[in-house]
């Protein structure tokens, strides 16, 4: 087995959480166009569309979980998913002109940290 250097590992271990994130970030498109398929008529071609969209982003999000537990413990991988409610405040505000109270800023700040305890933590 070829062993990598700090270098290489560290490079890995930036572009495993790169690509965790990023599938997050697709993940969370998926509430956005299910909130958007809400205001339309059932049955309607806009509201076909937009749940139609939510089951691709769904499948497309189901293989890339896989690909990402092929490179990250399932734990680190399973407490950075909690980022996904940052990223729905961050549409909310963006898409909705939603409000962000002092609230939500405490319960993501409490994520964050939960987050970055999790994915720096060293293995015994």
């Amino acid at each position: 087995m070829i062993k990598k250097s700090k270098n290489e590992n560290s490079k890995s271990k930036i572009s495993s959480m790169i690509f965790l994130h990023l599938t997050f970030f697709i993940y969370s498109l998926a509430s956005v166009l299910s909130k958007r398929a809400g205001v339309e008529d059932v049955l309607s071609i806009k509201f076909l569309f937009f749940y139609g969209m939510v089951l691709v982003i769904l499948m497309l999000y189901a293989v890339l979980w896989q690909q990402n537990l092929k490179r990250i413990p399932l734990v680190t991988a399973y407490a950075n998913k909690a980022v996904t409610v940052i990223w729905g405040m961050i549409w909310g505000v963006l898409l909705w002109h939603e409000k962000i109270s002092i609230k939500n800023i405490i319960g993501a700040v409490i994520i964050m940290l939960g987050v970055v305890l999790i994915a720096t933590e060293e293995k015994e």
